[in-house]
């Protein structure tokens, strides 16, 4: 539920913080693709914990 928006953020804040070190196209998008998978997973894990706690 909170996964593909956290994905797209996490890309964002990556590609920003690129940007902010000055880095090229492909820093840019290395950064993004970390970072979004790392917002990913963090995402996926509360939804699952707030799931066992009957929250969603």
């Amino acid at each position: 539920m909170f996964m593909v928006p956290a994905f797209f953020l996490g890309v964002l804040i990556g590609v920003w913080r690129a940007y902010k070190k000055q880095g090229n196209k492909l820093d840019m998008l290395q950064y993004g693709a970390t970072h979004g998978i790392i917002f990913f997973i963090i995402a996926m894990f509360m939804t699952i914990a707030l799931g066992w706690l009957g929250w969603v």
